[in-house]
């Protein structure tokens, strides 16, 4: 449960980043571009990590430091 607390807090934080930034006048379109995409790949890794621990978790393996 706690990933994915973390993880909708980093998508809402991180989401509202890239909106605020998409609605700033004066600034030019290629910064909002950057703007924008950098917090929306944040978003989206997050999310991957999640669901990959998810899957993780449901294999069986909770603790992945005997790997190492």
């Amino acid at each position: 449960m706690a990933p994915a607390l973390v993880v909708a807090f980093i998508v809402l934080y991180y989401g509202g980043m890239a909106a605020l930034f998409a609605f700033v006048p004066g600034i030019p379109g290629w910064t909002k571009a950057l703007l924008c995409i950098i917090p929306a790949a944040v978003c989206a890794l997050a999310v991957y990590v999640l669901v990959q621990r998810i899957r993780e978790i449901q294999s069986g393996e909770e603790d992945d430091l005997d790997k190492y």
